[in-house]
């Protein structure tokens, strides 16, 4: 499915409508979010909500989340967005890729990660009166997209609060990323987040 295309045509209904939803956009880091606040901010107020409990160690974690903040406060369209830092419990992501330690990066453990970050998205929404909810993974060419949707599309059934369908990498949407993270000097790190993918990156480099 062409997910880009449902984001066109849902942010065309938008401006149709005359309307300014609220949307909750999950983040995982600031370079990321970079191009998706820079294309979203146009037609939503957004709350961005920085859960991430699947990063270790705590310092890396602490690294990103404060980079997070310090990026809206330069970034243009950021004194719009309202950040908001979630519960760091790295229990909580153990708990939910338990039996899948060994899977591959990008494989079914990484399906649970998203999972675990979307469901908690979702019902943050609802409880804070959004009318969508989305996340920033689908920027990155490493992260499934489908999947991402997928999961989103879900958990929109189960909560009651609509998921706003995107693949952020496509129209050279990582491309931008890349663009932004240069010119605003934002910290990029080299693996996604868990003890897991930062094992695996290390044994690439060896």
């Amino acid at each position: 499915m062409d997910y880009q295309k449902k984001l066109e045509q849902e942010l065309e209904e938008i401006k149709k409508k005359g309307e300014r939803p609220k949307l909750l956009l999950h983040s995982c880091c600031a370079p990321c979010s970079s191009y998706v606040l820079e294309y979203l901010s146009k037609n939503f107020d957004i709350l961005l909500y920085y859960y991430n409990p699947n990063i270790q160690p705590y310092e890396e974690y602490r690294k990103r989340a404060d980079e997070q903040k310090e990026f809206l406060k330069i970034f243009p369209f950021g004194q719009n967005v309202k950040f908001i830092e979630g519960e760091y419990d790295e229990k909580n992501f153990q708990e939910a890729v338990r039996g899948l330690e060994a899977e591959r990066e990008g494989g079914k453990r990484c399906f649970q990660c998203y999972e675990l970050r979307l469901r908690e998205a979702a019902q943050k929404a609802a409880e804070w009166g959004c009318d969508y909810f989305t996340t920033v993974l689908s920027i990155s060419p490493h992260k499934n997209a489908q999947k991402i949707n997928e999961i989103g599309e879900r958990i929109s059934k189960d909560v009651g609060i609509r998921f706003l369908y995107a693949d952020f990498k496509k129209k050279a949407g990582y491309k931008r990323s890349i663009e932004l993270s240069k010119k605003y000097h934002l910290y990029r790190q080299d693996y996604c987040g868990c003890i897991y993918s930062k094992t695996a990156r290390k044994e690439k480099l060896d």
